[in-house]
């Protein structure tokens, strides 16, 4: 923004320096204006010219290029601006050299004066301005939006009874990429053990008590005989 401010009053001010060249003494006391602008590319003579059909002409037109430029932010109608203006001084001082024989610079009305001065100031002052102006800037950089990121939202009350997730009948919540290891869904005593392994009942009905076999049975102590009947 300060650019395109600083560049567009120097372009301004070199406009305004190159439409007021025409009217200061160019060469041996003559004005620009008095210059046709057909001379410039037939040949200088002395015969004079109005003011819209002198070298002022093409200056006025660089100074609405200038303004035109300035509007628009536009970097290179304002630099078109400032060719135009030292193209036209160039060739005007090539043909009053080629008329004259030589250009003299000098000072009391003799040789190459002030108006030129403001002429090549001019057109140097808007290539200037050119350079410092920034120019347009893209709508689809300007118009897009800096991203940024949208903060992480706390979870609702709904989310937070239901943490953490209950598991379903026949779901499994095993993230990990490798296979659950198998878990024996027997939950009784190590059959292992001697203490709490089991024996089958002996199925011969003639094995009292303790005799099945098993050793978990009591052992009962033999009973007293009986003594006989005769005694």
């Amino acid at each position: 923004m300060i650019r395109n401010i600083l560049g567009s009053l120097v372009a301004l001010a070199g406009a305004a320096a190159a439409v007021l060249s025409p009217f200061r003494d160019w060469y041996d006391g003559r004005a620009g204006r008095d210059y046709r602008l057909r001379d410039l590319f037939t040949g200088i003579t002395g015969t004079g010219s109005g003011v819209l059909l002198s070298i002022l002409l093409p200056f006025l037109v660089a100074a609405v290029l200038v303004v035109l430029g300035v509007v628009l932010r536009s970097r290179l109608v304002v630099a078109v601006a400032g060719l135009v203006v030292l193209g036209f001084t160039i060739l005007w001082m090539v043909r009053q050299g080629q008329a004259a024989g030589s250009l003299a610079v000098g000072g009391d009305g003799v040789g190459l004066q002030a108006g030129v001065a403001y002429a090549l100031g001019g057109g140097l002052l808007m290539l200037i301005g050119a350079l410092l102006m920034a120019g347009r800037v893209r709508r689809g950089r300007a118009g897009r939006e800096p991203y940024a990121p949208e903060p992480y939202a706390a979870p609702g009350p709904d989310q937070v009874d239901t943490w953490p997730p209950t598991q379903e009948p026949g779901m499994s919540t095993h993230t990990s990429p490798w296979p659950e290891p198998e878990v024996d869904p027997y939950t009784g005593p190590d059959p292992r053990d001697p203490r709490t392994r089991s024996y089958p009942r002996a199925s011969r009905p003639d094995r009292g008590p303790g005799e099945s076999g098993d050793p978990r049975d009591p052992v009962q102590p033999p009973s007293p005989p009986s003594s006989p009947p005769w005694g």
